[in-house]
């Protein structure tokens, strides 16, 4: 039974409490011929969806939990793709009919069947060098698959610092309720954002980056050290984790205003 139907039931009397609790806990958890479990609801519970990371996945395991997840639901983001994968996996949604969305030097991507409407809350997403784009573009699917409104600007960092007023400017200007700052290097512009905006920063250190403190641990650390208050910082290279966030606190904020 579908989830509407199993709440349909229940409402007519057609099943009861318990049988209803027993379709719902089966309904939450999808086997997939042991090779994984997917959790259906937590769209539903925590309004993140499901994300398959597909870096040490068998292409043919990625194909049958992409195929399993979306006959259960709209859609599902597909991450860290190897080369050699990607024009497959592409092929192979193409074939169903599967809506795509790509990122610019991303091997991350989002599926989808019906249209993602972008009725949550805005996100702004920086990048200090275009090495770290990559990173950025798992952010901006993942606010994206959580029906987010982005707005991006790529190669903004300290090296030329007045690269990054006018696109703050604008971020302000059309209230963005977060940003996200991806830097490499000494990952000097997630401080200096914070330190200039009034709203929420999340800032992901990139393995952009050489020689001492390099593959970045020293961006990790200078965010982690930053005297900026209201700056917090995912894992090095987690734009996954970044996007998830930023989209909880964006839609959070649009709720609350629907509310008022």
């Amino acid at each position: 039974m579908e989830l509407h139907e199993i709440l349909e039931s229940l409402e007519k009397g057609k099943i009861s409490v318990n049988n209803a609790k027993k379709l719902l806990s089966l309904y939450s958890i999808e086997k997939i011929e042991g090779i994984a479990k997917i959790d259906i609801n937590r769209r539903k519970r925590k309004g993140i969806p499901e994300v398959i990371f597909a870096e040490v996945k068998k292409l043919d395991e990625i194909e049958k939990i992409i195929k399993k997840t979306l006959e259960k639901t709209n859609s599902v983001v597909v991450s860290r793709i190897k080369n050699e994968d990607y024009s497959k996996i592409l092929s192979f949604v193409k074939k169903r009919k599967i809506k795509i969305k790509t990122g610019k030097n991303s091997s991350t991507i989002l599926l989808y069947k019906n249209p993602i409407k972008f009725q949550g809350g805005k996100v702004g997403i920086l990048t200090a060098g275009t090495s770290d784009v990559g990173i950025a573009e798992e952010s901006r699917l993942m606010c994206e698959a959580m029906n987010c409104k982005c707005i991006v600007s790529y190669d903004v960092g300290v090296a030329g610092i007045q690269r990054v007023f006018p696109i703050l400017k604008k971020m302000i200007m059309e209230e963005v309720d977060c940003i996200i700052v991806a830097a490499g290097m000494e990952g000097a512009l997630a401080t200096l954002v914070s330190s200039l905006v009034d709203i929420p920063v999340i800032g992901i250190p990139t393995s952009t980056g050489y020689g001492y403190g390099e593959k970045g641990i020293a961006a990790l650390a200078s965010m982690l050290q930053s005297c900026s208050l209201g700056l917090s910082v995912v894992n090095i290279d987690n734009g996954i984790a970044a996007g998830a966030i930023a989209a909880n606190i964006a839609n959070r904020a649009v709720q609350k205003n629907r509310i008022k």
